[in-house]
């Protein structure tokens, strides 16, 4: 009863802490330490004892970009097996399954999380900065680090329960729109892979084994640590978590990934599927994140189409026209040129209107820009929802995760608000004519019962 109470009350605890990070308003102004280990990894401290917690996030560039197309998917099935177990320690330590991680983890009041995305792998750990607490969890978390044992029984069962997964997003249209609106626009570029049944019934763990020895080695480590520490126990807390990967003569450099590729014309494709609803995606390849038009791109994109009920999009999609319940635009920028898209539901019956109106709206924003009232209610509402972006741990972590990973300004958080406020209309008109070609974009509708399967190109 004791041991149930003293884990309760650390989860408590935590909850407690994150609930009064909303109330310790925005945190930006908080210097980030950066410096590299011995090893080679990269570190980046946010140091604040505003609550009793640490936060470290390790990146690799080891996301799905890096899979092999016969083996799309390699990225997200290793990352899941990760924790699934870990294999006898080299100091003697036990080897531990998955139900034994999970109970080693609620008896710290800790958690840790391995994901992947596009462009990179990361592990999350959250611990309180008690150091008897903080200490254990870091060790438990370089052993899940560096000794995973990728189970053979446990990964048949996870790929059983993974192509049943697909199998049902088969037969829901949002799936169809997705694959088809990514081939179209990155052809064979890697941001085009889709996992299938036929790649995954190509991975084994011996390929997880060799994705991870290639890939996850300190060398290519960018490591976030944002909570009450010291530079001094930030050092030991990374050289700990990296502790039990490959020394340095694993580090040979990685091949470059191709740029994605600009479109030439546009494509055009209607998908017949049953039901009520069409799913539709418009867009093209957009632009890197460290590409210098950022702040104009994200702030004309608010006016477009981000914005919610304030929009062009939305405002001549749905409030003058009644085609759709919601309409959005976004860019998705990663290492590469990520998609920028427009997305909706309409009645099948309304597609092309609802289409021809939608370029209509993007083809006269590209050409005019926003006005100069849509542009002050942009930067009114971005920057003011600023600190809501820096209002907790989490948050932060997230942005000195994406300063790192981006190899962005260590200033870029205290500077933020300034350079929104310095785009101005021009600026937005220019951005958006520089990365957006409305006459050469990807359409794809998927829902009817007549529509037609075929590509067209226009």
């Amino acid at each position: 009863m004791q041991k149930t109470f003293i884990k309760t009350a650390r989860r408590a605890l935590i909850a407690g802490a994150v609930a009064v990070a909303g109330i310790t308003g925005a945190q930006a102004a908080l210097p980030i330490q950066h410096w590299t280990l011995a090893n080679g990894a990269k570190i980046y401290l946010v140091s604040t004892n505003a609550l009793p917690i640490v936060d470290a996030q390790i990146d690799f560039d080891a996301g799905s970009r890096r899979d092999p197309a016969a083996q799309a998917g390699l990225a997200s099935v290793t990352a899941t097996m990760v924790e699934k177990g870990v294999r006898a320690g080299k100091n003697g330590e036990p080897a531990l399954d998955q139900n034994a991680l999970g109970e080693a983890w609620a008896d710290l009041g800790a958690s840790f999380d391995v994901s992947a995305g596009t462009d990179r792998t990361s592990y999350s750990l959250r611990s309180l900065s008690d150091p008897a607490l903080l200490n254990k969890a870091v060790a438990l978390a370089a052993r899940e680090i560096g000794e995973p044992s990728f189970p053979d029984d446990v990964w048949q069962r996870e790929r059983e329960r993974i192509n049943a997964a697909i199998k049902e997003a088969n037969t829901k249209p949002a799936t169809v729109t997705g694959r088809a609106f990514a081939a179209d626009v990155y052809g064979t570029h890697p941001y085009g892979q889709e996992v299938t049944e036929e790649t995954l019934a190509r991975i084994d763990t011996a390929a997880m084994r060799q994705r991870y020895q290639q890939l996850i080695v300190p060398c290519r480590a960018k490591l976030s640590i944002v909570g009450a520490v010291t530079r001094a126990e930030a050092e030991t807390i990374a050289t700990t978590l990296l502790s039990r990967l490959p020394g340095p003569e694993a580090c040979t450099p990685l091949p470059a990934v191709a740029p994605v590729a600009a479109l030439t014309a546009p494509k055009n494709e209607r998908i017949a599927f049953d039901s009520a609803q069409a799913h539709v995606l418009i867009g093209q390849p957009g632009y890197p994140r460290k590409d210098p038009d950022h702040f104009a791109l994200t702030l004309g994109n608010y006016v477009l189409g981000g914005g919610g009920f304030v929009s062009r999009l939305m405002n001549e999609v749905r409030e003058k026209r009644g085609l759709t319940y919601s309409i959005y635009s976004g860019f998705a920028p990663g290492l590469e040129a990520g998609a920028f898209r427009i997305g909706f539901q309409t009645r099948p019956d309304q597609a092309e209107e609802a289409v021809k109106v939608s370029r209509e709206v993007l083809a006269k924003f590209v050409a005019e820009g926003p006005t100069a009232a849509e542009l002050k209610a942009a930067k009114d509402n971005l920057i003011g929802g600023f600190p809501l972006l820096l209002d907790s741990n989490r948050k932060l972590i997230g942005n000195v995760a994406n300063i790192a990973w981006h190899d962005l300004p260590l200033d870029y958080l205290d500077t933020w608000t300034a350079r929104m406020n310095a785009v101005t209309a021009a600026d937005v008109k220019a951005a958006f004519q520089r990365k957006l070609q409305p006459e050469r974009m990807v359409t794809v509708v998927v829902g009817g019962k007549d529509a037609s399967t075929a590509k067209a190109q226009q």
